[in-house]
């Protein structure tokens, strides 16, 4: 058999074929037999009639879903492995859905109070979900096209160059960024931790911060080896659990404790009318940072096998649906609790930061170092799938310059100069967790906007029906909602101050 070139259509197919080429020209067995095949016929003609049944079948299958594939993407850490399922989905989604700025949400309740502050957490909650479908949906909506990237959809979408510019940044930020976050949030909690568990009598030197941080990042850069992302299911796991557990430890500990004597429910009303209307947009844009992971969705789908008959989307919805309930489990209790246990006392940090402050006295040490320790092991797990697409971009220009796959050495040293550049400027700039609503208004288009727009170029539903409308309004309205929050973020930023300490973290 000669060598499939790089531009030839093949397909994932349902009726497998014997020997499939893979990038390096090596063959690989057949995965299995047919799956059907019809009835013996009592005609004289039955044998050929069941060569033709058989035939006719395996063209509609490959008709119906002939993929045309990128021979790069076998050697890439998302695609190069395509044996997910609704269980790693459910984990990955889980695991990239829930994290630090959850316990932000509390903050933004002090500024908008009870109504509004459930109301907007609702709203964002149901519209994300929405535009969750939507990427699932779309990550092959056109026939013989995966879109295995964010950026790549973006492109179809909106063409290769506008693409490129309206996703480029919010991705990298929302991978790269977050990753920076998670070493900065990671380090401080554990220097917490180590402060919870050495106690007051504790007599060895201390660490300094940036000291943790480094801590930190080797054993992100230690988990960072495994090769792909259907590799760190089991990490992905491990962020999930981690990530319910303390969510629920932090609001129940909060509501059994005794409130503050002087806490308040009123919202926060800053000197000027002004003032208040631009805190509550900073709100709001905390709010939406709250829910991430869509940067994420379709490099999650893209590990799965799929086929005319059994589509990727499929099982990708199905253990999106159980993500998002778990994750609205650990939301909304931390939102609702944490406000009612610290009201408007509770102190721009989040919860760990009111835990730490309020209850450092009444709350078993060991509760309180568990409970410290498992954000660090959520931080861990979450820095792994959020730097992958990361990684993915550093060795598709290796591929694509050499034309080879990334050797072991090469990986691994592309995952250890990214793990000190992220925390180079996790030192050099502290102050980034601060910028939570400025960050949130930035990159809401990526969850809340940019799906509707899709849908409506790619799906094309007829124009001036209910569907057609909704999208085109629901976009509108998240570009709106976020060129609103990124002022209300600016503003925030402007009248409360900010120290910018370079290469000084507390």
């Amino acid at each position: 058999m000669e060598e499939r070139p790089e531009t030839e259509l093949i397909s994932i197919p349902a009726t497998p074929t014997p020997e499939i080429l893979t990038p390096s020209g090596q063959r690989s067995p057949s995965r299995g037999k047919s799956s059907w095949t019809p009835t013996s016929f009592l005609s004289p003609i039955g044998t050929p009639m069941k060569r033709v049944l058989i035939n006719m079948k395996g063209y509609l299958e490959e008709v119906g879903h002939l993929t045309k594939l990128n021979p790069q993407d076998a050697w890439l850490p998302i695609t190069e492995s395509r044996n997910g399922n609704a269980q790693y989905a459910a984990f990955h989604n889980l695991n990239a859905g829930v994290g630090f700025q959850a316990l932000l949400l509390p903050v933004a309740f002090s500024f908008l109070g009870w109504s509004w502050g459930i109301i907007s957490l609702f709203i964002a909650y149901f519209w994300q979900l929405y535009t969750l479908w939507i990427l699932v949906q779309l990550h092959e909506a056109v026939p013989g096209k995966r879109y295995n990237r964010y950026v790549e959809l973006a492109q179809a979408a909106f063409g290769e160059r506008l693409g490129v510019w309206l996703a480029l940044f919010p991705t990298v930020y929302l991978s790269a960024g977050t990753a920076t976050a998670l070493i900065l949030v990671g380090g401080e909690t554990m220097k917490m931790f180590f402060q919870i568990v050495c106690g007051p009598l504790c007599s060895s030197n201390p660490l300094t911060t940036v000291e943790w941080y480094l801590v930190f990042t080797s054993l992100c850069i230690v988990l960072s080896q495994l090769p792909n992302l259907n590799s760190i299911a089991g990490l992905s796991l491990v962020g999930a659990v981690t990530a319910i557990t303390y969510s629920t430890m932090v609001w129940v500990l909060s509501i059994t404790r005794q409130r503050p004597p002087s806490l308040s429910y009123q919202p926060i009303q800053l000197p000027t009318s002004t003032a208040t209307l631009f805190s509550l947009l900073n709100a709001l844009g905390i709010v939406a940072f709250a829910f991430r992971g869509h940067n994420l969705v379709l490099e999650i789908q893209a590990t799965m096998p799929s086929s005319f008959k059994k589509p990727a989307h499929v099982p990708m919805w199905r253990g999106a649906k159980v993500a998002y309930i778990f994750i609205a489990m650990c939301l909304f209790p931390v939102s609702i609790g944490g406000y009612w246990a610290y009201g408007n006392l509770m102190p721009s940090g989040g919860m760990l930061n009111a835990l730490f402050g309020f209850h450092s006295h009444d709350i078993p040490r060991g509760l309180l170092a568990m409970t410290f320790l498992l954000v660090v092991f959520n931080c861990l797990s979450s820095f792994q799938i959020y730097s992958m697409p990361v990684f993915d971009s550093f060795e598709a220009g290796y591929t694509s310059r050499t034309n080879r796959p990334c050797s072991i050495w090469v990986r691994s040293g592309f995952r250890v100069f990214y793990g000190f550049v992220s925390l180079l400027i996790g030192v050099a700039l502290p102050f980034l967790s601060s910028l939570a609503g400025l960050l949130g208004g930035l990159t809401l288009p990526v969850t809340f906007a940019y799906p509707c727009f899709m849908w409506v170029l790619i799906k094309k539903p007829i124009k001036y029906t209910f569907n057609w409308y909704f999208n085109w309004i629901l976009g509108w309205l998240g570009v709106a909602f976020s060129l609103a929050f990124s002022i209300g973020g600016i503003w925030s930023i402007v009248n409360n101050g900010l120290k910018l300490k370079f290469f000084k973290p507390n």
